[in-house]
């Protein structure tokens, strides 16, 4: 009993160290990334995506939520530029195969992350923008799903 009494004071002794630290924050925010930036970082993420699931093929299509930024409008016209289709209309042909993609801009500490994901892998880096474009501020990330 005098062991679980001790364990308990040290405990709760420990637990009134801690102390919030703004420098610790794991929040981001979203950014809206336009011009040659978005080119940038759109055909950078395309040709990384296509060295990991090779080469576009006549039965791959890509499923990806449409928007009006021109970060979806340069991803979608890179990976066009690749060879890759996109399902306009929903359906899917009876040979072709749908592959669900999705993507993620945000901003941290005046550079942008830049994730893209299916369902067998998700690649991410971060970027400096600049009034010419973006540069790769990091190594590229890759995470392959089974």
């Amino acid at each position: 009993m005098r062991k679980l009494l001790a364990y308990l004071i040290v405990v709760a002794s420990l637990s009134g160290c801690q102390t919030a630290d703004g420098a610790l924050t794991t929040s981001s925010t979203p950014v809206a990334v336009t011009g040659p930036a978005a080119s940038a970082i759109a055909g950078d993420m395309a040709s990384r995506l296509a060295e990991q699931i090779g080469p576009a093929g006549s039965t791959t299509t890509f499923k990806m939520k449409r928007d009006a930024s021109e970060f979806a409008v340069a991803f979608e016209a890179a990976l066009k530029g690749w060879g890759y289709r996109f399902v306009t209309d929903g359906k899917v042909g009876k040979d072709a195969k749908s592959v669900e993609l999705a993507y993620a801009i945000e901003g941290f500490d005046g550079q942008i992350l830049a994730r893209v994901s299916t369902s067998s892998i998700a690649l991410s880096r971060a970027y400096t923008p600049s009034a010419a474009g973006a540069a790769p501020a990091s190594p590229l990330s890759i995470m392959q799903r089974n």
